[in-house]
C-alpha cells in the first residue's frame, strides 16, 4: 500500500526515508531512523517492531543484511511485510513477503532501497531507482525527495493518494528534516510545498540550534 526509498549519502553520512501511501499519516508508521546507526522502513502489513527492533540491532553494530535475517525469523507473520534497511555504513538490504499486494517489490541500490507494495506496476520502483541513482550532486533530502515525486509520477500507490513524509538525520539526535503531509489529494506535492516552506523559514533556524559536540566542548 505504500511506496518508499530508504538511503544513506555516501558523501556525509546522513540517513532518510521517503514516504508515499494512501492512508493518513504514513510519517508516523514506516521510517525508522537513528543517527550514525542507520535507516528502517517497514510497511505493507507494517510491523512497528521491525523498525524498533532493527535500529537496536543496528546500534550493535549488525549489518543491514543480518538485521533483516533477525527481523524475519523472529516474525510468523513475515510474508505479509515489506522491509528497506541501510546501516551506518551503507549497506542495504531489502525484502518483499510473497503474501502482500501486487504489484510489490524492491530494488537494492549503492546505500539505498526502494520498495513498495499494492502499486500500479514495477515502473514506480524503477522510476525512484533510477532517479535517484542520477542525482550525484543533491543533498540527500533532495534525493529523496525526487525519487518520490517520481514515483508518484510513475503511478504510485493504484488505491489513490493520503499522505507522505520526508525523515532525515545527519550527526544529531534529533531530525534535521521531519516533513509530512498526513492528509491530501496529492501529498507529495504537498509534502514538496511544506519543504520548500521549511527552507524558508524552519532550516536556516534550526541550523543554528545547539550541538552536542558543541557542548561537550564547553
Amino acid at each position: 500500500m505504500t511506496f518508499s526509498i530508504t538511503a544513506r549519502c555516501e558523501k556525509t553520512g546522513m540517513l532518510g526515508v521517503a514516504v508515499s501511501t494512501a492512508r493518513p499519516a504514513v510519517g508516523s508508521l514506516v521510517p525508522y531512523v537513528k543517527s550514525g546507526i542507520g535507516a528502517v522502513a517497514t510497511q505493507a502489513t507494517v510491523n512497528p517492531f521491525f523498525g524498533l527492533d532493527g535500529i537496536k540491532l543496528l546500534a550493535e553494530g549488525k549489518s543491514a543484511d543480518e538485521v533483516l535475517e533477525n527481523l524475519l525469523a523472529s516474525d510468523p507473520d513475515r510474508e505479509r511485510r515489506q522491509c528497506a534497511i541501510v546501516d551506518k555504513n551503507g549497506n542495504a538490504a531489502g525484502f518483499t513477503g510473497k503474501d502482500t499486494v501486487p504489484w510489490q517489490g524492491h530494488k537494492i541500490g549503492p546505500q539505498f532501497v526502494a520498495a513498495g507494495n499494492m502499486l500500479t506496476g514495477p515502473e514506480t520502483i524503477d522510476a525512484m531507482f533510477e532517479t535517484y541513482q542520477a542525482l550525484e550532486n543533491e543533498s540527500l533530502p533532495e534525493k529523496l525527495l525526487a525519487a518520490l515525486i517520481s514515483g508518484q509520477e510513475a503511478g504510485g500507490d493504484k488505491r489513490g493518494r493520503q499522505s507522505a513524509a520526508l525523515y532525515v538525520v545527519d550527526q544529531e539526535e534529533y531530525p534535521i528534516v521531519d516533513v509530512r503531509a498526513d492528509e491530501h489529494h496529492d501529498p507529495v506535492q504537498e509534502l514538496i510545498r511544506i519543504y520548500k516552506k521549511c527552507q524558508e523559514d524552519l532550516f536556516p533556524y534550526t541550523a543554528k540550534l545547539v550541538k552536542r559536540k558543541e557542548e561537550a566542548t564547553k
